[in-house]
C-alpha cells in the first residue's frame, strides 16, 4: 500500500475525526455481512482487508508522532521534505519506508534529494539502507560521514560502531554483494546489530531481530 489515505479518500491533512468518518463510511459500505451468497463477497473482503489497513497504518503512524508524508510527489518515487515529530527529520518518508521495509523506495527517495539537501541524516539513512541490502562497504562510508558531519549525534555513532566493530573482530567484511552473502557467516550475524540499529528511529527501537 502506497498511500492510506487514498484508499479512504481523505486528505493526509484531514482531522482525525475526518478520517474515523470515513472509515466506518467505507466499512460499513464492504461489510461481508452486506454481501452473502454474492458473487461480489470475494472482492468485498478485498477492499474491507485494504480499508482497515489503511486506518491502521493512518492512525498508528499519528500515534507514533509520524507527519503524513504521503504527498504525490512521494508515492511517486521523488523526494519531499517535512517535519516528523521529535526527531525534527527533513526525511520522513525515507524513515517510515525503511521501517516498512521498502529500502529500495527509501533508497530512490534519497538518491532524488537535491545536493543541497544532502545532510548528515542524509548520509546516515544512506547507510542504513546499504546496511539493509548488505552493501556493507558502502555503509561504512556513509555513515562515517555522517557522523564527521554531525559528530554529537549519538543514533549515527551507534550504527557506525556496530559496523567497526565487525570489521575489526573479523577482519573485514566484502567490498561486493553477491546474492547477499558476506565472506563468513559470523560477519554476517556481527552486523545484525547494526541491521536492528538501523530500525531505530527518532530514539525509538522499532523492531530488533
Amino acid at each position: 500500500m502506497t498511500d492510506p489515505y487514498k484508499v479512504l479518500g481523505v486528505s493526509p491533512e484531514a482531522s482525525d475525526e475526518e478520517i474515523k468518518k470515513a472509515y466506518r463510511e467505507l466499512a460499513k459500505k464492504y461489510h461481508p455481512d452486506n454481501y452473502v451468497n454474492n458473487p461480489l463477497s470475494d472482492l468485498a473482503a478485498e477492499k474491507m482487508k485494504e480499508i482497515n489497513e489503511a486506518y491502521d497504518r493512518i492512525t498508528n503512524e499519528r500515534k507514533n508522532g509520524y507527519g503524513s508524508s504521503y504527498s504525490s510527489s512521494s508515492t511517486s518515487g521523488s523526494y519531499s521534505s517535512g517535519s516528523s515529530g521529535s526527531s525534527g527529520s527533513s526525511f520522513t518518508n525515507v524513515r517510515q519506508c525503511i521501517l516498512n521495509g521498502n529500502y529500495l523506495q527509501a533508497e530512490a527517495l534519497l538518491d532524488s534529494a537535491p545536493i543541497q539537501a544532502r545532510n548528515a541524516e542524509w548520509n546516515y539513512l544512506k547507510g542504513c539502507v546499504a546496511v539493509k541490502r548488505q552493501y556493507y562497504t558502502q555503509a561504512y562510508s556513509y555513515l562515517q560521514r555522517a557522523c564527521e558531519m554531525d559528530p554529537s549525534n549519538s543514533e549515527y555513532r551507534m550504527v557506525l560502531e556496530q559496523l567497526t566493530n565487525a570489521q575489526s573482530q573479523y577482519g573485514g567484511y566484502n567490498t561486493t554483494r553477491t546474492g547477499g552473502d558476506c565472506s563468513t557467516c559470523d560477519v554476517c550475524s556481527a552486523l545484525l546489530c547494526a541491521d536492528c540499529c538501523c530500525e531505530c528511529m527518532g530514539g525509538d527501537l522499532i523492531r530488533c531481530c
